[in-house]
């Protein structure tokens, strides 16, 4: 991301291809202070093309809430930690939201 562009806070989705997978890249990356908190639910049915060919998997998806200052750092982590050739890692501005939540947020990213 831009860093002249880059929004003040996000939500980054990831996918994974079980449970234990997402629990752990979603845990890290709170410990890490990478996000302050991290969702994951699922099984959720993914149906994608890959190589050529139509795939259906069941997958577990990870959303992430972070600052746009640790977008780069989450992002790096996430691919580092994923089985995945190609990971999954979309962010999405978040353009409003509660001041005491988002006073969280970047106290638990380590931003001020």
């Amino acid at each position: 991301m831009d860093d002249a562009a880059t929004p003040p806070y996000l939500a980054v989705l990831t996918t994974a291809p079980d449970e234990e997978t997402a629990r752990r890249l979603a845990k890290d990356a709170v410990e890490r202070r990478l996000a302050a908190c991290a969702q994951v639910d699922g099984p959720v049915t993914s149906v994608y093309r890959w190589q050529g060919a139509i795939e259906t998997d069941a997958e577990w998806r990870v959303l992430y809430k972070t600052t746009g200052a640790r977008y780069a750092e989450l992002e790096a982590h996430i691919r580092a930690g994923h089985p995945y050739d190609v990971p999954e890692v979309i962010a999405t501005p978040i353009t409003a939201g509660s001041d005491a939540y988002l006073t969280w947020l970047r106290a638990e990213t380590g931003a001020s």
